[in-house]
């Protein structure tokens, strides 16, 4: 009993802690390092309903979708819910997202989510024939993501996920491990006020290798006779796009049926600059839900400063339907604006059992 007691006081401090310390060790927004990570496809939402307020939701986040935003709010998951989704991303690029979270004993939750990104099939070019060759290629890119999220209190919940990264070539690979950790609390008569902090992508460097290094030329200038020669490339170690997440939201609760939610979101990214995000969600019961949100950051408002394809403006809305006794289906749609290239729109699909 006592360690029980010390465990739900002494982890919430401790995982604060950690965060806040690893927040100011980290070189937060500096432009200057943009290009210099890799496997920014972390910083892609997969899930289509906390992406239809800009993923300002750090504070409120609930059920598997935390597993991208702050994991903590994976204890949220009542019994089990399953969630899939796919997005059509900028360039013709498809980006799929399946996982399933399942409640435990104690007040815990594990969680599991896979995202894929497809590119199509890439015509293969040389420099003898720049125009392709007839054959392609196709490059893959997935994470798998292990979670854990346990509400240590009736105010304070705490989570981790260890996610896998893998990105590939028919003759490059490169893969990596990388760990979230977050933190919510709630307060308030009716549980109104939140707070919520994550840390996301921290790992050790990635770095492709395999045949794709190496080229083999033909020497003709030794010996006055022609002979070939392999020569191997090095490839340089990369960085995981780390960045912190420091939310709040509030929920104004108009009846018994209706309610508005008014979040906000600071992201301090390690190698791009900073966001500051705001939004809003409607709910009537957990039958429908309409959000919006705006991310800024700076030189978003002028075309020739913009160093992002979003222009900030996000958008969504959420249709839930019972099915039986205990089970719930609900479909997800998000649209964030882009400019020059398409605007990515996710549908997704979730049931809750």
């Amino acid at each position: 009993m006592v360690m029980k007691i010390y465990s739900k006081k002494l982890v919430p401090v401790i995982l604060t802690a950690l965060l806040m310390l690893c927040s100011f060790n980290a070189n937060a927004g500096n432009e200057q390092r943009s290009g210099q990570a890799g496997a920014t496809e972390l910083l892609i939402n997969p899930w289509a309903r906390s992406s239809g307020w800009g993923g300002i939701n750090t504070a409120s986040v609930q059920g598997l979708e935390a597993t991208f935003m702050n994991v903590a709010g994976l204890a949220g998951t009542v019994n089990t819910e399953l969630v899939f989704s796919s997005t059509s991303w900028l360039f013709d690029m498809q980006v799929n997202a399946f996982g399933f979270s399942k409640s435990l004993a104690d007040d815990a939750v594990i969680g599991l989510a896979i995202t894929s990104i497809g590119f199509g099939d890439i015509d293969i070019t040389t420099t003898e024939a720049p125009g392709g060759t007839g054959t392609t290629y196709k490059p893959t890119m997935m994470n798998i993501g292990l979670s854990y999220a346990k509400k240590f209190t009736d105010n304070i919940s705490g989570g981790a996920t260890v996610r896998m990264i893998s990105e590939s070539t028919p003759d490059m690979k490169a893969s990596a491990i990388s760990l979230d950790a977050g933190i919510q609390y709630v307060a308030g008569s009716d549980r109104q006020i939140k707070f919520g902090v994550s840390l996301k992508n921290v790992g050790p460097k990635m770095k492709y290798e395999g045949d794709g290094n190496g080229v083999r030329l033909t020497n003709t200038e030794a010996h006055g006779a022609e002979y070939s020669q392999s020569f191997e490339f090095k490839s340089d170690a990369f960085e995981l796009p780390s960045s912190l997440n420091i939310g709040g939201a509030y929920d104004f609760t108009i009846d018994q049926d209706n309610r508005i939610t008014v979040a906000g979101n600071f992201t301090s990214n390690s190698f791009t600059k900073d966001q500051y995000g705001i939004g809003f969600e409607y709910a009537y019961q957990s039958y429908f839900m309409l959000r919006s949100g705006y991310v800024y950051e700076e030189g978003i408002l002028e075309t020739e400063t913009r160093t992002t394809a979003f222009t900030g403006f996000n958008a969504g809305f959420t249709f839930e339907v019972p099915l039986s006794s205990g089970t719930n289906f609900g479909l997800d749609f998000s649209y964030r604006q882009s400019s020059p290239l398409d605007s990515p729109v996710s549908i997704g699909a979730r049931i809750t059992l």
